[in-house]
């Protein structure tokens, strides 16, 4: 057993690493949700990470997204993560997929689901909501497991939940999803989300620094639990 992951077996045994070890978990979206859920996936020990996201760091990213700082400003997001993560475990397999996930309808079959092992996670992260829909979509039929985070701006509370989308409230980003994935035919679905009414001021949805790590924190447990289980 690894010393770096000697706290992690106290709680779930080396028959749980070794499960974590064998895991593949695809995080789509590197953002201030993505970022975290990354890093706490990479730090529980699982063997197989791809990174998704076509976005490059900017200043105002740095108040809450691991990968924003002033260093790493104008480089894509997905290579910073994937070089913090080599650091925390250069055993990882880290692929990068430097691009965006459907965006404007485009690059929605730039990986292959049906190859990813059986087991395998994905963590939906993403903001746009027509990449949210094709991503479930794609996953769903393609049997590989999902969870989705929903809306994370404009609160104050780290109050975040896993739960089932159809049992969601108050949450404006759930009650769209459930309404497109239902035209689609998918009424179930693991999500993340809070209970908080979101607060824009002037139009804008502002975000606070620790909140979205507690969304992210969230995804990374239900997959964690999920695996080791």
């Amino acid at each position: 057993m690894e010393e770096r992951y000697a706290r992690t077996a106290k709680l779930v045994g080396e028959s749980g690493i070794e499960k974590l070890r064998s895991s593949t978990v695809m995080i789509m979206g590197v953002g201030g949700v993505g970022s975290y859920a990354a890093e706490a996936i990479a730090r529980s020990g699982v063997g197989r990470i791809i990174l998704m996201d076509g976005d490059e760091v900017v200043e105002s990213n740095i108040n809450r997204q691991l990968v924003a700082l002033s260093s790493t400003v104008g480089r894509n997001k997905a290579e910073v993560m994937a070089e913090r993560i080599k650091d925390i475990n250069p055993d990882c397999n880290i692929s990068v997929i430097p691009e965006f996930f459907c965006r404007n309808g485009e690059n929605g079959n730039i990986f292959d689901l049906a190859d990813f092992p059986e087991g395998s996670w994905i963590i939906d992260a993403i903001d746009d909501v027509d990449a949210k829909v094709e991503l479930i979509k794609q996953a769903v039929n393609a049997g590989v497991n999902i969870v989705s985070a929903m809306g994370a701006a404009g609160k104050f509370e780290t109050v975040f939940k896993s739960a089932d989308l159809a049992k969601t409230s108050m949450c404006p980003l759930a009650k769209t999803m459930r309404k497109r994935l239902k035209a689609e035919g998918i009424e179930h679905l693991p999500v993340v989300y809070s209970e908080e009414k979101p607060v824009p001021r002037d139009g804008v949805l502002g975000t606070m620094s620790y909140v979205p790590g507690s969304a992210g924190l969230e995804l990374a447990a239900h997959v964690i639990r999920s695996i080791v289980k």
